[in-house]
């Protein structure tokens, strides 16, 4: 059983737990493409232009309309932040093919504790990813369909069910169904940023009037530009996905996540950029009841079906973004598993293969915190970024580490790179922290300490499991024993035979055990037994309570010897429908626990099927 506290090598030297390998055809279907990682892993990122943009406005706007001029400036420079992210991601996945970004290059270059940080940061933000996305979507169904603005709670959750359901059958298969609207996302946010460009005189107003102030520029401060900096960078959150999820891609896996990656960069960096010249054309400012894009879209594509159709493929990337969390989370998790610092069940993979575990529990943690805020955006957005940009500086930092130590060709270069992305990720945090502490960013504060004490002290519990166990030390060899079966029992039945018959081919001395309350019932029961006359001695032993638990601890205990091996067979109904399950084996399986928890005996238990 060494495999329960060493996890199995990686699965690509053999196949996970679990999995059936039939053919190279069968296992590369459950794997991604370039087009497949986009729309599984990348949404998170693209969808953000429906928000970072506005995100920007909506802090500039509070020193007037005149202050929103900087929006293309600060949307110029995170749009090289997002160069440098993608630029070092693709380093990353080259040098962590077996994913888990960020964690894996603190792990490698840091030390131990970074690299706890990482993974905490890392979850927290996968976690927040899905509430934000769900939510973010719901509330743009709402303003489309009024109806439902009351019900955005059941609407995320509703959707979470959905997005759930479809992880479980495997990656691919996801990918599979959210390429349409990826697609009709893409082109409908391209054909605003066209027919923007080309027609910038036409603007349509929709929705109410802006409630900014009309007057001059007020007071515009380097703490206001760096907390407008600051919320504008959710834009790139999520381009870390595609390097913490790189197993989950075709061969070769390196290459495919690394096209993916920079396929990212190139559709996000434009539409952000695009976007953002679109609203400066346009002197679009933020309106209440209404989003930016959508004032940009019935701007350029008017208040048709193609607005329609373009908002609703907003609303459904918005929605769907959640799925990144569902690509990569399960990775990291196993990765952290096989570290030992997450149970070992997040390391196990199901038949399709996926990390069902992992996606189960990503599920409930997102579910507690839409309840929690009752799926208000407005709630979660102060805690979205701190989490992906404390990984996205610390994976950035171990790859300068990482340059550093190594040297290969052209390391200074590489160094200076990441060494910049790093102290503009690192801006980001401390800005995010300093503006949004008050606003609901404590909770991070507070949650993230939290999952590195949690995954210290598994992995302090696993190394004194390894050291009980004397792992990697030669065990003494190993000598047989005597061999004592003990069989509980109550009435002479087939139950009964059958279990002697297991038990005479378990060990050399089988006892079949009873309990009676009283002298006559222990005389009846040893009358029945000799007429039967199985050939195996009973002990029925006295107890005014019939207690089946304490009176066999009692003989256990009575009989233990340090040269014979005890087993426990525990006859068990299994009934042929599971609802009458409740009426069969309590005293047996209740017997088995405290067994295992109080004794050193081997516990068997053997099935008796009833048929109808």
């Amino acid at each position: 059983m060494l495999s329960e506290f060493r996890p199995v090598p990686d699965s690509r030297v053999r196949p996970p737990p679990g999995h059936r390998r039939v053919g190279k055809h069968t296992q590369e279907s459950h794997e991604l493409s370039t087009t497949g990682g986009l729309a599984a892993l990348s949404l998170d990122a693209l969808s953000s232009v429906a928000y970072g943009p506005e995100a920007i406005m909506v802090i500039l706007a509070t020193a007037g309309a005149g202050a929103l001029r900087w929006t293309l400036p600060l949307t110029l420079v995170i749009t090289a932040m997002l160069v440098l992210l993608v630029v070092s991601y693709t380093q990353v996945i080259a040098a962590h093919p077996e994913g888990g970004g960020a964690y894996a290059v603190a792990k490698q270059n840091l030390g131990r504790w970074p690299s706890l940080l990482a993974a905490a940061s890392l979850v927290v933000d996968y976690v927040l990813t899905v509430a934000v996305s769900l939510a973010a979507g719901a509330a743009s169904l709402g303003s489309v369909f009024p109806a439902l603005s009351h019900h955005l709670l059941i609407v995320c959750l509703i959707g979470l069910v959905l997005l759930t359901t479809v992880n479980m059958f495997g990656i691919a298969e996801s990918a599979k169904l959210l390429m349409f609207p990826t697609l009709v996302f893409i082109v409908s946010i391209v054909a605003v940023i066209v027919v923007g460009l080309v027609d910038h005189h036409n603007v349509a107003r929709l929705g109410g009037a802006s409630d900014l102030p009309t007057t001059g520029l007020k007071a515009l401060g380097i703490l206001l530009i760096l907390k407008a900096f600051a919320n504008g960078c959710s834009a790139v959150t999520g381009v870390e996905a595609i390097a913490n999820g790189v197993p989950a891609f075709r061969e070769p896996r390196v290459r495919s996540a690394q096209r993916t990656e920079i396929s990212l960069g190139l559709l996000l960096g434009g539409m952000l950029v695009g976007l953002a010249i679109v609203i400066h054309l346009h002197h679009l400012v933020p309106r209440s009841g209404v989003t930016v894009l959508a004032q940009a879209t019935a701007g350029t594509l008017g208040k048709g079906v193609l607005f329609y159709i373009s908002n609703l493929a907003v609303t459904l990337v918005l929605a769907l973004a959640a799925n990144t969390s569902f690509g990569g989370l399960p990775v990291l998790m196993s990765l952290l598993a096989k570290d030992n610092r997450l149970p070992h069940l997040f390391y196990l993979r199901a038949e399709r293969p996926v990390y069902r575990y992992g996606i189960v529990v990503l599920a409930l943690l997102a579910a507690l915190l839409l309840i929690a805020v009752d799926a208000n955006t407005e709630s979660l957005i102060p805690l979205f970024t701190i989490g992906v940009f404390v990984g996205m500086t610390i994976c950035q930092v171990g790859l300068v580490r990482h340059w550093w130590r190594d040297r290969p060709p052209h390391w200074r270069a590489r160094g200076s790179l990441n060494a910049a992305g790093a102290t503009m990720t690192g801006v980001a945090v401390v800005v995010a922290l300093f503006t949004k502490f008050l606003h609901g960013a404590w909770v991070v504060v507070i949650a993230v300490p939290l999952l590195i004490l949690l995954f210290s002290r598994i992995e302090s519990y696993y190394a004194e499991v390894a050291h009980e166990l004397k792992l990697g030390k030669t065990p003494p060899h190993p000598c047989k024993r005597d061999s004592i079966v003990i069989v509980p029992t109550s009435t002479v039945n087939l139950l009964t035979e059958q279990a002697l018959c297991a038990a005479l081919s378990l060990g050399e001395t089988v006892v079949a055990v009873a309990v009676a309350g009283e002298e006559e019932e222990c005389k009846q029961i040893k009358h029945n037994w000799d007429e039967w006359n199985p050939g195996v001695p009973i002990e029925v032993l006295l107890d005014p309570h019939r207690s089946l638990i304490r009176t066999v601890l009692r003989y256990i205990k009575s009989i233990e010897d340090e040269n014979a091996t005890i087993t426990v067979l525990i006859p068990e109904i299994i009934p042929s429908k599971r609802r009458h399950e409740i009426l069969h084996n309590q005293r047996g399986r209740l017997l088995e626990a405290v067994l295992k928890s109080r004794t050193d005996v081997v516990v068997a238990v053997l099935p008796f099927h009833i048929h109808d």
